[in-house]
């Protein structure tokens, strides 16, 4: 079994430098202001009717509503992937991702312990167009919200034929929201994406673990990952704020997580070479695998080299 070491992705202004619905309004002619101001309005609308829904889904149920008022007509999980492909990636993603795996097959005591390095997006975006996005190819997964388009009716296992297919997206699927992410986060330490037989909730010993969350870096750019970075922090892994530069960036939030003691470090989102932020990433991945080569039981003398860990 490889020794892993996991780069969790925030996916929104971090591997990308916008949102992911951009490219669905420009597509249909929607504000995304006027949309975002309709989303910021809707618990309190549910609340006035007796009615409560969760503020980090109600995006997903307001492109539902988009879908059947006919202004985004006959929406569906191809198109969103379609639109995908037209996200523009962050300065330096995808390549970053496949140089640090570059980084521990050149590296001869990296390779010769076996260790491998695996990129994870987990995110409340829409997991249609992360997987259309060009930078799909380099993850290992994705956690992130998806749509229905079939219909299963009551009593539909002795009906196979009454499934119904809507012609487009109908119903939420898989809901990820901020504090779900911390699930995602137990599904990778435990194995649970690789072996779905394994129950994210069951007792399992540490050395069991297939990722420790010593072998983990998290990146991701605000506040709404606070419950991310505290599971990593507080179990020995690291933490990467990124902001994104100009009128509508978030340095200051950013700079305020690191004043709280919420993330070990912070960068803009620029991935490219000699950027603070690979630097600081591939400095993690050099402690890391160092702290895994020392740990080995015979470790030949100066099998380092000259690139070994910082």
């Amino acid at each position: 079994m490889p020794l892993v070491i996991a780069f969790i992705w925030d996916f929104d202004r971090t591997l990308i430098p916008g949102n992911q619905q951009d490219p669905l309004f420009e597509a249909y002619g929607v504000d995304p202001a006027t949309f975002w101001a309709e989303v910021e309005a809707l618990p309190g609308f549910h609340r006035e009717r007796g009615e409560v829904i969760s503020p980090d889904t109600a995006y997903l149920l307001h492109i539902l509503s988009y879908v059947e008022a006919g202004i985004f007509p006959g929406l569906t999980n191809a198109r969103l992937r379609e639109l995908g492909a037209r996200l523009r990636p962050s300065p330096g993603i995808p390549e970053f991702l496949e140089a640090t795996r570059h980084r521990v097959a050149s590296v001869r005591a990296y390779a010769e312990a076996g260790i491998a390095v695996e990129h994870y997006a987990v995110s409340t975006g829409i997991r249609p167009m992360v997987e259309g996005s060009v930078i799909a190819p380099y993850l290992d997964g994705i956690w992130a919200n998806t749509f229905l388009e079939h219909v299963a009716p009551p009593r539909f296992p002795h009906r196979p034929k009454a499934a119904t297919r809507a012609g487009g997206i109908v119903r939420t699927g898989y809901l990820i929201d901020h504090t779900a992410k911390t699930r995602a986060v137990f599904e990778i330490n435990k194995g649970v994406n690789r072996h779905p037989g394994l129950d994210v909730h069951a007792p399992m010993a540490e050395e069991q673990r297939r990722v420790p969350f010593g072998r983990m870096v998290y990146v991701a750019d605000g506040p709404s990952d606070i419950p991310v970075f505290s599971v990593i922090n507080e179990r020995g892994g690291r933490t990467l704020g990124v902001y994104q530069s100009g009128p509508q960036g978030n340095l200051r939030q950013v700079e305020e997580l690191l004043s709280q003691g919420r993330i070990q470090g912070m960068a803009p989102a620029d991935f490219r070479p000699g950027e603070p932020a690979s630097r600081w990433l591939m400095d993690c991945l050099d402690q890391i695998a160092g702290e895994i080569v020392a740990a080995r039981p015979h470790r030949p003398a100066g099998s380092f080299g000259s690139s070994g860990p910082a």
